[in-house]
């Protein structure tokens, strides 16, 4: 005849953390085994397990972009900036909570007479006359390299390329410029007269003039790290398609 139950000793408990405090109970069988801490100790493990795995989901889980049409994996603290003002409709744009990074996705019209990497430098150039930085000093093409179609997420892409560059770029209206590394990933779909651009603005310096120099040097709070090129490569790998119907 088996023992009744009786709770674990303190040396004997095996598992506590997350939310609560787990009192295990055992039984003992006429040889002295605890068989049912066994049997509840599987339980645990099967629990963690589902816990492990729904944090994964989580983490992979892309944000939707235009209505849900794409998604992509947006790093920490950004903020979307279509709930401060308005943007176009072709763009979705993000900026760091705490400091002048920023994050675009675009849909642009394919440019077919561009191929390959020359097709990267294209939209790095007409970045750089949106930002008045076109004069040789105020803009440069560092880098340019193809993206492995196996990284990527978007099977839709033809090819895909990541640009790195600086240019010298004014905030609003301002007379001073703040030196920005930009890196430029660009995903080409010819299947649908399209170009996607995502771009991340990285300021390199900033201009004692600049109005973003206010404020600099405070202490570092907590979840203000600045992303990194790490946070951009995933959100590069992350980005799906899920309804062509956005490309008209």
């Amino acid at each position: 005849m088996a023992v009744p139950f009786r709770p674990l000793r303190r040396g004997d408990r095996i598992f506590s953390g997350l939310a609560c405090l787990f009192s295990v109970f055992t039984s003992a069988n006429k040889n002295g085994s605890f068989v049912a801490l066994r049997v509840v100790f599987l339980c645990c493990l099967k629990c963690l397990q589902k816990l492990s795995s729904s944090r994964m989901q989580n983490a992979t889980v892309g944000r939707p972009l235009f209505g849900g049409a794409l998604s992509a994996t947006i790093p920490h603290s950004a903020k979307d900036i279509s709930e401060l003002r308005e943007i176009p409709d072709n763009q979705e744009v993000f900026a760091h909570d705490h400091n002048d990074q920023s994050i675009i996705v675009e849909l642009l019209e394919l440019q077919s007479h561009v191929q390959n990497g020359d097709a990267a430098r294209y939209h790095f150039e007409d970045v750089a006359g949106s930002n008045k930085a076109s004069a040789p000093e105020t803009s440069e093409v560092r880098a340019v390299v193809a993206l492995p179609k196996s990284d990527l997420s978007l099977e839709e892409c033809s090819s895909a390329f990541l640009l790195t560059g600086t240019q010298c770029v004014a905030k609003f209206n301002e007379e001073a410029k703040n030196t920005v590394t930009i890196h430029l990933g660009l995903f080409r779909l010819p299947q649908f007269s399209t170009d996607v651009l995502v771009t991340f603005n990285d300021p390199l310096s900033i201009s004692p003039g600049s109005s973003s120099a206010v404020g600099m040097g405070g202490e570092q709070q907590e979840d203000t790290e600045p992303w990194t090129l790490q946070d951009f490569r995933r959100l590069l790998q992350s980005l799906r398609l899920h309804d062509p119907g956005v490309f008209g």
